[in-house]
């Protein structure tokens, strides 16, 4: 009985093995959530959409208008050009979104040229006190 048992055990650890061996190893493998395709397309237009915000922040910052307020309310117009490259991704898009607005506003005549200070130095304020917390 014992002899029959080990017999027994021996020829079913022989399937298993040979079960494991012949089996396609494709079956096996783990296969990724995310395809390295889909990532690096995600990556490349994450990246595209990161310098398309910092464009558009730098383009608003750039302008003689801003620039002339900036120095008049004894912002450095350089440190906060400067600074607007080390947003966040998510701070960067919403200073470019409130920077678009701003320009669109300001060219339908929606703003006075009051307004438009008081926006570039609240953005600009923005900026600087989001980066000096980071």
């Amino acid at each position: 009985m014992a002899l029959d048992l080990k017999r027994f055990a021996r020829m079913l650890t022989a399937c298993a093995l040979i079960t494991l061996f012949f089996l396609p190893s494709e079956g096996f493998a783990q296969s990724h959530v995310v395809n390295p395709a889909d990532l690096q397309k995600e990556m490349v237009k994450s990246s595209e959409a990161r310098q398309h915000n910092l464009q558009a922040v730098q383009k608003f910052l750039s302008s003689p208008a801003a620039e002339k307020t900036l120095k008049s309310a004894k912002m450095d117009p350089v440190q906060v050009k400067n600074a607007v490259s080390s947003l966040s991704d998510e701070d960067l898009a919403e200073m470019a979104t409130r920077a678009d607005k701003a320009q669109a506003d300001f060219a339908a005549g929606r703003l006075s040229d009051r307004d438009l200070i008081w926006i570039v130095v609240a953005i600009a304020a923005l900026i600087l006190i989001i980066v000096a917390v980071h």
